[in-house]
């Protein structure tokens, strides 16, 4: 039998307390976020409350009292010894409370679209039923992704409906035939027959468009356009103009149907605006509606009285005021949280400014600096991760655009004299060249990596192309045009 033995081992742990915990999360919100979270803050905490400024100047001084009453050497150790027995939360709530919810007009959605449209059709209860399980597989985009296969097994296994292909086939037609043209298509080519065979006036244009994506249209998106006037036996003129048709489709004929009362709006809202003022430039951080905070008064003093006469209390007293401070402990940690998350902010993002001052004068992303998180970090004296969090879904307002915190933050690479360039200036020259090319000939990315060479860029041709792709571009056969 093995023996027992005692061990002392010595361990050095890092632990955050709920405050850094608290700080983190607000510290990474962006302004709007940061508006809902004080809303709830506020509906959760009854001793924290909006400061609006007719309220300052009435209750001046009730704040004063509010910050001595916080203050006050109040031990809840030496006030309660008997443990409440709810502890951390609270019962505001009767069983006679009513709840009623508040019904919300929303519109219909794509797909409730799709078979409102079919209770159009002469359709029996079969039918409907099969071209419903059709709509209910359309995706978003409006393609079907399923096999006939595989939805016919499914019919039989969960509805128990025998169904031919050939059935499942005449009812997809159906479905094809609906509003937006080219729903319930199968890949990007019939999609875009479906809307071509649609147009009212069958033009020349129209049937060679028809016959391109027909027959050609492998060789039409790699932009083989020789082979296919030779393979089609027509001219650059007429391939011209069944191209332009063809590029006036929609790619995603489900994301043409919109409904107002369904769409959602991104709305940036910037947390920054950039001041020039006599040459110098500051930041300061948009509030909006985020309200200014401050603890009431009335439950500092109700705390206060408590404290004065804490031996004649009851059981329930007790509990009263262990609830009251741990609610004003929470509303001081939050109003401190606040009150650290904007001088981080204004700290980093005033380092970030004079960093990259020639930027901020007039705009020209040829003048950004390489920046990364570790220049703002040594900046600042702050952690390399708070800078992370700052920078992170923040916007500055400047006077020629609203740009995100990140677009600043670049690699840099060395020229031929040794200066170290932001690749956001390469980038921003190959964009230029892209830009201005022939599109009978693009430039390809050995003859890019020439002219950047030219520049006083030596970057590789591997290197061209991953910039390139980057920036969302591709490749010079691809860009080529008629």
């Amino acid at each position: 039998m093995a023996g027992q033995k005692l061990t002392l081992q010595q361990k050095l742990l890092q632990k955050l307390s709920p405050q850094q915990i608290q700080m983190i999360k607000l510290l990474e919100l962006p302004a709007m976020q940061l508006e809902q979270r004080i809303k709830r803050e506020l509906e959760e905490n009854p001793v924290l409350e909006i400061d609006s400024k007719k309220e300052e100047n009435d209750n001046d001084q009730d704040s004063q009292d509010t910050s001595d009453s916080v203050d006050a050497d109040i031990s809840i150790d030496e006030y309660i010894n008997d443990e409440p027995s709810y502890k951390y939360k609270s019962s505001n709530y009767s069983k006679d409370d009513k709840k009623e919810e508040i019904p919300f007009s929303i519109g219909s959605t794509f797909h409730e679209f799709l078979i409102e449209q079919l209770g159009l059709l002469d359709l029996d209860d079969q039918e409907m039923m099969i071209a419903e399980y059709i709509i209910g597989n359309i995706d978003e985009d409006g393609y079907l992704r399923r096999e006939i296969e595989a939805m016919v097994d499914d019919l039989a296994f969960t509805m128990n409906l025998e169904v031919s292909d050939e059935e499942m086939l005449h009812l997809l037609n159906v479905v094809q035939d609906l509003d937006p043209p080219g729903i319930g298509a199968r890949d990007l080519q019939e999609c875009l027959l479906l809307q071509l065979k649609k147009k009212e006036h069958k033009t020349v244009i129209i049937e060679n468009a028809i016959n391109l994506i027909s027959n050609q249209f492998e060789e039409f998106t790699k932009k083989h356009y020789d082979k296919i006037m030779a393979r089609l036996n027509i001219d650059e003129d007429d391939l011209r103009d069944a191209i332009d048709e063809i590029v006036k489709l929609n790619p995603k004929p489900g994301g043409s149907y919109s409904n107002p009362l369904n769409r959602a709006d991104q709305t940036i809202i910037p947390d920054f605006v950039l001041d020039m003022n006599e040459g110098q430039m500051t930041a300061h951080l948009t509030k909006g509606n985020v309200p200014d905070l401050r603890i009431s008064g009335h439950y500092a003093n109700m705390l206060k009285a408590y404290s004065e006469n804490r031996k004649d209390q009851s059981k329930d007293q007790k509990e009263a005021v262990m609830f009251v401070k741990q609610k004003l402990d929470s509303a001081k940690w939050f109003i401190d949280a606040i009150k650290q998350r904007h001088q981080t902010l204004l700290l980093t993002m005033n380092a970030i400014i004079d960093y990259q001052k020639e930027f901020f004068v007039d705009g020209d992303e040829a003048k950004l600096k390489p920046m990364i998180l570790k220049d703002i970090a040594q900046r600042t004296g702050l952690d390399i991760s708070t800078i992370s969090r700052v920078s992170n879904s923040k916007y500055i307002q400047t006077h020629f655009g609203i740009y995100s915190l990140k677009y600043f933050f670049s690699e840099s690479m060395q020229d031929e004299s040794g200066e170290e360039v932001s690749t956001r200036k390469i980038k921003k020259i190959l964009q230029d060249v892209i830009d201005a090319e022939n599109k009978r000939k693009p430039v390809t990315d050995d003859a890019l990596a020439d002219l950047l060479k030219e520049k006083g860029f030596p970057i590789a041709r591997r290197t061209v192309a991953k910039y390139r792709e980057q920036l969302n571009i591709p490749v010079a056969r691809l860009r080529k045009e008629l």
